[in-house]
C-alpha cells in the first residue's frame, strides 16, 4: 500500500512536471493535468486504489465545491480593479446569468427533441453543462497579447457562471416535476433572485468586516490568514444561509482586492498575499483537472461515443447562440465588442470542474443517471483537449504572442486594455 507521504510526494511531482513541460512545450497547463489524469486512471495497477478512493471522497458531500472552487474564485476575482470589472460587467453578468439559461434551455430542448432522453434528465445535463471553466482559457491568454479587457470579461463571466450553473441545477432538481403533461415549472425566478442576491448580500458583509479587521494588522502572516477565513467564512455563511456560497466569496474577492489589497501601505505585506494565493490557486488548479482526469473513466465512455458528439455538438451550438446573441444585442456592450472578442468567448467557453463536481452529486436514482455521467465527463474532456488547442492558435492568429498578463494565475485587470 502506498503510503500518504507518498501519494503527496507524487502528486508535487506531477505538478511540478505538467508545469514545466507546459512552458517548454507552450501547452496549456490544464490540459496536460486532465491528460496525466486520464492516463494515471486508466491503469489497474492496484497501487493507484488510494488514489482513487482520495479522488472519491473528494466527490463526496461537496467536498470538492466547498474546498476547491472558493481559493479559485478568490483569487481570481482579487486581482481585478473596480475600474475594470465595470468595463465589462454589464456583458459579462449577462452571460453568466441570461447566456446560462438560454444555453440550458436549448440544450435541454435539442437533446429532448432528439436524443429520446426524457426532459428531466435532458434538463439536468443541460444545467450542469451550462457553466463554463477559464482556467484554460487563461492559460492560453498567458501566452498571448489579449487585451486585458477581455481577459477580464471571460474570467468574470466564468466566476459568476459557476453559481448560475449551480442555482440552475438545484432548480431543475427541486423545482421542476415530471409530469404527463410535461415540465411544470415551480419557483424558478425567486429562487435564482434568493440564491444570487443573497450570496452578493453575503459577500458585501464579510467583505466589509474584513477591511475593518485588516486595520489593526500589521504583519504578513495575519492578513493572509484574514483572507482565508473571508474566503471559507463568506462561503461557509452563504451556504448555512441556502444562498450562493460561491457569488459570496466572488463579491468578498473582488472588494476585497480594492478595499483591502490596493490599499496596503506595506507592499512586502501585498506582495506576500499575493503570492499565497498565487500557489494556493496553483495548487487547487491542479487537483481540479486531476480531479477530472482521474475520474475519467474511458472503457465507460466508450459505449456513449455517438452521444457524447451529439451532445458536444449541441452545447456548442447553445454556446453560439448566448455568446452571439447577447454581445451583439444593442446597449448590452458600449462601444460594441469586436468579432474577434466574441470569437475568442465562442471558443473559450470550456466546460471544466465544476460541470464534473455536479455530476458526482447527482442522485444516482434520476431517469438516465449513467447516461448523463458518461455524457458530462465525454464533453468536458472533448471541450479541453479541442478548444483549448483551437483557442491558442485563434488568439494567437488574431493578438500575437506578446505575454500581457503576468503571472501564473494572475494579473486579469492588468496591461493597457484598448477600447473595444
Amino acid at each position: 500500500m502506498v503510503s500518504t507521504e507518498l501519494l503527496l510526494a507524487a502528486f508535487l511531482a506531477i505538478s511540478l512536471l505538467a508545469s514545466i513541460v507546459s512552458r517548454k512545450a507552450a501547452i496549456p497547463y490544464t490540459i496536460l493535468l486532465v491528460v496525466i489524469g486520464v492516463i494515471l486512471a486508466s491503469t489497474s495497477d492496484p497501487e493507484m486504489a488510494p488514489v482513487s478512493q482520495a479522488f472519491q471522497s473528494l466527490r463526496q458531500g461537496g467536498l470538492f465545491v466547498g474546498l476547491i472552487l472558493p481559493p479559485l474564485l478568490f483569487e481570481s476575482m482579487f486581482s481585478i480593479k473596480t475600474e475594470e470589472f465595470r468595463a465589462v460587467s454589464r456583458p459579462a453578468l449577462i452571460l453568466a446569468t441570461a447566456g446560462v439559461v438560454v444555453a440550458t434551455a436549448v440544450v435541454g430542448l435539442i437533446l429532448w427533441s432528439l436524443s429520446g432522453l426524457p426532459p428531466y434528465t435532458a434538463f439536468i445535463f443541460a444545467a450542469l453543462i451550462a457553466p463554463t471553466d477559464a482556467a484554460t482559457v487563461l492559460e492560453v491568454f498567458h501566452r498571448i497579447n489579449v487585451p486585458s479587457r477581455l481577459a477580464t470579461l471571460m474570467e468574470t463571466e466564468s466566476v459568476f457562471n459557476d453559481a448560475t450553473g449551480i442555482t440552475l441545477l438545484t432548480v431543475v432538481l427541486t423545482g421542476f416535476v415530471a409530469s404527463t403533461s410535461g415540465l411544470v415549472f415551480l419557483g424558478a425566478l425567486s429562487d435564482a433572485v434568493v440564491l444570487f442576491g443573497g450570496g452578493v448580500f453575503v459577500g458585501l458583509v464579510v467583505a466589509w468586516g474584513a477591511r475593518q479587521v485588516q486595520r489593526v494588522i500589521q504583519d504578513p502572516l495575519s492578513q493572509i490568514v484574514l483572507t482565508m477565513t473571508a474566503v471559507y467564512g463568506s462561503y461557509g455563511i452563504a451556504t448555512a444561509l441556502g444562498v450562493s456560497g460561491l457569488i459570496a466569496v466572488a463579491v468578498t474577492g473582488l472588494l476585497y482586492g480594492n478595499t483591502v489589497l490596493f490599499r496596503i501601505e506595506q507592499r512586502e505585506i501585498e506582495q506576500m498575499t499575493r503570492d499565497f494565493w498565487s500557489i494556493l490557486a496553483f495548487i487547487a488548479n491542479t487537483v481540479a483537472f486531476l480531479f477530472i482526469g482521474f475520474s475519467t473513466n474511458l472503457l465507460s465512455l466508450g459505449g456513449s461515443v455517438s452521444f457524447i458528439l451529439i451532445a458536444y455538438a449541441v452545447v456548442m451550438v447553445a454556446r453560439f447562440a448566448s455568446v452571439y446573441l447577447i454581445l451583439s444585442f444593442p446597449g448590452i456592450a458600449s462601444p460594441g465588442v469586436p468579432w474577434s472578442w466574441k470569437n475568442v468567448a465562442m471558443l473559450g467557453g470550456m466546460r471544466g470542474a465544476l460541470s464534473i463536481a455536479l455530476v458526482a452529486s447527482l442522485p444516482s436514482t434520476i431517469p438516465g443517471y449513467t447516461t448523463v455521467v458518461n455524457v458530462t465527463f465525454g464533453v468536458v474532456i472533448i471541450s479541453i483537449l479541442l478548444q483549448g488547442p483551437l483557442l491558442s492558435l485563434y488568439a494567437k492568429r488574431t493578438f500575437g504572442p506578446q505575454q500581457t498578463i503576468p503571472g501564473a494565475t494572475q494579473g486579469l485587470g492588468s496591461g493597457t486594455s484598448p477600447s473595444p
